[in-house]
Formats: C-alpha cells, sequence, structure tokens
C-alpha cells in the first residue's frame, strides 16, 4: 500500500520537451513510473525517450487513461497549466514550478477544488512511492521500501531525511513534498489523514519550518485524532523576522509564523520535535524498534 501514487499510476508530464522536463522523464522513468505521455503544445506527435507527446492535455487524457499530471511549466504560466490539467479531470496534480504567482496560487486553489481534484505544490520536489511510483524530481537512489511516511515544506531537507532513514535501514511508504509557496493544494493535515488511512504506513515524519500556520493546523489535528506517531523538525529557528528564507511561504511577519509557537504546538500534540535530522533518525529507529547503527 501507499498513498496517492503507486504502481497503477499512469502519469502525463507537461513541460517534457523542455530542459528540466526532459531530464526529470528520464529520471522518473528509470525509477519505474508508468509515464504515459507528454504535453507540449506544438509538438504532437513526437516522442520523448518513447514516451509520445500531445498538444493538449485533454487530447493526452483521453488517448492514455491518464490518472496523475506533474508540471515543469514556468511561474507565470504555471497557473494556467494546472487548471488546464484540472479541467482534463485528472484527479492528481504535481506542480514542480517554483516562481508561480501568489494570485495565480489563490485562482488555481479553488479551480482545483472545484474540478474535484488534489494539488501537490506549487514550488514543490513532488512525491515518491519506494519501490512503486515517482512523480516529480526527488533523486532516485534514496529510497528504501518500508513503513514510514514522509511529509514536508522543504524540498532539500525531505532528501536528507530520506537518507538518513535509509542509512539507518528503515524504509519509507510514501514521502510528500508538500510545497514552500504561501498558496499550496494540500497541507500537513491533509497527508497526516492520508497516512492515518493507510495499512502500510506506521509512523509519519513532518518537517516543517517557518512561515504561515499549517504546522499548528496539522498539531491541532494530531491532538485530536489517535492516529500514527509522528515525529517532527522544525527548520529556520533562527531566522530573523521579516527576512524571507528559502521559501516564499517562510517569513514570520505580524507575529505568525514563527518557529517557537510551531514546536510549542506539536510538544501540547504529544509529538516530539527533534533538533537536528540526525536526531529525527535516531527517535525514528528508537520508535520503530530499529537497532542503533543498522
Amino acid at each position: 500500500m501507499s498513498i496517492l501514487i503507486d504502481k497503477n499510476t499512469k502519469l502525463l508530464v507537461q513541460g517534457i520537451t523542455g530542459r528540466e522536463g526532459a531530464f526529470h522523464t528520464e529520471q522518473m522513468l528509470a525509477f519505474g513510473t508508468n509515464l504515459v505521455g507528454g504535453i507540449r503544445p506544438g509538438k504532437g506527435g513526437a516522442e520523448v525517450l518513447g514516451v509520445p507527446v500531445f498538444n493538449t492535455v485533454a487530447e493526452a487524457t483521453r488517448e492514455t487513461g491518464a490518472n496523475a499530471w506533474v508540471s515543469f511549466v514556468p511561474g507565470p504560466a504555471s497557473g494556467d497549466a494546472i487548471m488546464e490539467a484540472a479541467a482534463a479531470g485528472i484527479p492528481l496534480l504535481v506542480a514542480i514550478t517554483e516562481r508561480t504567482p501568489v494570485h495565480d496560487e489563490t485562482l488555481v486553489y479553488r479551480y482545483v477544488s472545484e474540478h474535484g481534484a488534489r494539488l501537490i505544490g506549487p514550488n514543490c520536489p513532488g512525491l515518491v512511492s519506494s519501490g512503486k511510483s515517482k512523480v516529480g524530481i526527488m533523486p532516485n537512489n534514496l529510497f528504501k521500501e518500508g513503513h514510514v511516511g514522509i511529509v514536508s515544506r522543504s524540498g532539500t531537507l525531505t532528501y536528507e531525511m530520506v537518507n538518513e532513514l535509509t542509512r539507518r535501514g528503515i524504509g519509507q511508504s510514501t514521502t510528500v513534498g508538500i510545497g514552500g509557496d504561501p498558496v499550496i493544494g494540500t497541507t500537513f493535515t491533509d497527508v497526516l489523514k492520508l497516512f492515518d488511512a493507510d495499512p502500510d504506513t506506521r509512523l509519519v515524519v513532518l518537517i516543517g519550518e517557518i512561515g504561515g500556520t499549517d504546522e499548528e493546523l496539522a498539531a491541532e489535528y494530531i491532538s485530536s485524532r489517535s492516529g500514527k506517531p509522528v515525529v517532527a523538525f522544525i527548520s529556520g529557528r533562527t531566522a530573523p523576522p521579516g527576512k524571507r528564507m528559502g521559501h516564499a511561504g517562510a517569513i514570520i511577519t505580524g507575529g505568525q509564523g514563527g518557529p517557537e509557537h510551531k514546536v510549542q504546538a506539536f510538544e501540547q500534540a504529544g509529538v516530539p520535535v527533534m533538533n537536528t535530522i540526525p536526531e529525527v533518525g535516531e527517535k525514528v529507529a528508537e520508535i520503530v524498534g530499529v537497532p542503533a547503527g543498522a
């Protein structure tokens, strides 16, 4: 079992003929993803790495039966691309793109919801179900099949966390990068609910950062249910107020989004908050019963 994607996922790549799209198409194919088509207006009928290219998402969906879509379209056109995919009836949309205008993100959020689709991102590394499927840009060689779910706002820290667990012999069920923009399609709480319902996930690692209140809302959800154990890490604890740190959403404004409140919220919910990625690995190993150094 896994959440969101598995071996039955049929993926389309928007922007498949571009540099980034073509590179990550090759990587997703190497991982074993069932990649059934790509989209690039005006390039219909071509192929990239044996994958057929279509002019529109609607055409690609009709011809391939795709049920997932990932976009490498640049920021200014990213919102339109997401809405085209939602209109085509694809249930899972993943937007890797950085610098999608916030105004576009607010329009997209409503449009995607109205069309019954789920959006991961924008500004995210995508998601991986270890041994089954990869949608996005996470490095292929890090993953090991197992029972720990990971959800994170930070791409780089996601990779470090997966590597830390794999190095300890601890595999992952599904890893989800929800994205670091101010307006995203899927929240920590959304993913936690999916992990709680997944019999193959036994523990969840949550990687948060400064900015917004998504971590606090996740802690509120955790305290209200009796689900899987959660171990947390909050990055950006030394960030000065008013200065954006990496992600567009990673900024402390108006007294909200500070790391202390996030840590306090998780601790009050009974979630251990660790100071470093290796400490998270140690705590996970302790909970799942993996000997130190394994």
